[in-house]
This record gives C-alpha cells, structure tokens and sequence, in this order.
C-alpha cells in the first residue's frame, strides 16, 4: 500500500494488521469456545457429556430453567435467537426412538410448557421446535438427545445475521434464564 495524500480517504499504513475496510465488527469473543469445539464432548460416554453435568450444577450456574422428573429445561449456552432454550432427558441417550414412555411425555410436555411461557413473558410470533439427530443432521452434542425450543419474532432474521452472519442478543443469559424460571409454573 502506498501513502498518499492527508485527506480521510487516503491509503494508510497499517503495521501488518490488514488493510481498512467499511465494515464494522461486533466482537464476540465468548463464541470462540463454541467455534473450536470446547466443552463438547470428545466422546460419546456420559462422563464427558455438558447436558449429563448441568443437572450436577446449581440452577443459575447450568442455566436451567425447570428440572422435571425425566428431563430438565436449560438455556443454550449459544443461541440462534434470545430465549432458546433446549428440552434434555436426564439419561444419556442419543436417538428418539430411545426414550421411554415417561421421557417421551415429559420431554413433550416441556416444550408445550416452554412455549406457554415464553408467549407469556417474552411474546414471540412463533417457534422454530426440533430435535437434531446425529452429527451429519446438525446436532452439535450428538450423544445426548435435545429438543430445541427457538422463540422467533417478525425481523429477527434481518441483514444482520443474514449478511452480516452476526446476532445481537438484547439479555443476558442469565437474566433470561431467572424471567423464564419465575413464570414457569409450579409442579
């Protein structure tokens, strides 16, 4: 690059770190776990799986929103969209057709429950729901079966994260996490 000129538009040195561009930056530097694979299991065994440990963990640390007999509602620790939560049996298990009876319904019924309450408290206009099944149909933790419960409002898939491949998200994990606790009914 040359240098030429004073004006704002003029070419400017850059000591090595890339040439300027029009584009602004949104950093989110707490991605990069997720981008390098971190924390996902490096095996299919229940000892190394993040959905068998958060029921270990205190509700505000694992960000569970509701702990039910088989299955238990949790924040995504990386959500498409504010709100989106996943719906986990408590038994390490990877495929559908692998729960009982009980799971079945439970998970079922925690995701209606999850809908219900994020109408109530965050008014969506409708939801993306489903399940993942095995790396090569998208599931980032294939080992442990869960149901995605994406809250999705008009815009919310704007230029922004369709050219600009980023999402803003207006709360914090954690306080989305204790709205949705707060309304969720009492079993």
């Amino acid at each position: 690059m040359t240098s030429g000129g004073d004006g704002p538009d003029a070419p400017r040195e850059q000591d090595g770190v890339g040439e300027p561009d029009a584009f602004e930056r949104l950093w989110t530097p707490h991605r990069v776990r997720y981008i390098k694979g971190e924390g996902k299991p490096s095996t299919s065994d229940a000892v190394d799986c993040p959905f068998c440990r958060i029921p270990a963990m205190d509700d505000a640390e694992g960000l569970v929103v509701h702990r039910g007999e088989h299955a238990y509602a949790v924040l995504n620790l990386y959500p498409y969209n504010a709100g989106h939560l996943l719906i986990c049996p408590y038994r390490h298990v990877a495929d559908y057709t692998d729960l009982d009876a009980d799971e079945t319904a439970e998970v079922a019924s925690l995701t209606q429950t999850a809908m219900r309450v994020m109408r109530e408290v965050t008014s969506p206009h409708g939801f993306n729901l489903g399940m993942n099944q095995g790396d090569v149909a998208g599931a980032g933790i294939a080992a442990h079966l869960h149901q995605h419960v994406v809250p999705r409002w008009g815009g919310d898939a704007n230029f922004l994260p369709v050219i600009g491949r980023t999402k803003t998200m207006p709360q914090m994990l954690g306080e989305t996490r204790e709205m949705l606790a707060d309304a969720w009914p009492a079993h």
